[in-house]
C-alpha cells in the first residue's frame, strides 16, 4: 500500500520544530563559510589526560608532543606508544610492522598504570 502526502501527518510538526532550533554556520558577506577559530588549549606543567599521535585522531594535540611526551607504563618507560589514556589506565602500541589495509598501524591496547610528563618546558617559561 502505497501512502501519499497525507500519510506523512508528522512531517509538517516535526520540520517546523528543527526549523526553529537549527542555527546556520555563519558565514562571510561573500557567502561562503567563515573558518570557526579554533579551541586555543592551554598548556600547563601536566601533559593532557588522553592523547594521540595520530592526526586523524580527535585527541591528536600538536603543541604537546612538539614539547615531548614522556611515558611510564607498569614502571617501564615506554617509546613505541601510540596513544595514552592517565584517567582510564591503558595505552595503545604498535604490532611491529603490521598495517591494516589502510596503511594504519595496527595496536594493542594495553591495561595498567599510566605515568605521563612533558619532556621539555612550555616555550613560555624558557623566555621569562
Amino acid at each position: 500500500m502505497r501512502m501519499g502526502r497525507s500519510g506523512n501527518h508528522w512531517a509538517a510538526p516535526l520540520r517546523s520544530a528543527l526549523r526553529a532550533t537549527f542555527q546556520p554556520p555563519p558565514r562571510l558577506a561573500s557567502g561562503n563559510l567563515r573558518a570557526v577559530a579554533p579551541i586555543a588549549r592551554a598548556m600547563s606543567d601536566t601533559p593532557p589526560d588522553r592523547l594521540s599521535v595520530n592526526p586523524r585522531s580527535p585527541h591528536f594535540v600538536q603543541s604537546a608532543l612538539e614539547r615531548g611526551i614522556g611515558i611510564r607504563f607498569k614502571g617501564t618507560e615506554r617509546r613505541d606508544v601510540e596513544e595514552y589514556s592517565i584517567s582510564e589506565g591503558w595505552i595503545r602500541v604498535a604490532l611491529a610492522k603490521k598495517v591494516d589495509r589502510y596503511g594504519q598501524p595496527l595496536t594493542i591496547k594495553l591495561t595498567g598504570p599510566v605515568e605521563a610528563w612533558f619532556e621539555r618546558p612550555a616555550e613560555d617559561d624558557e623566555q621569562a
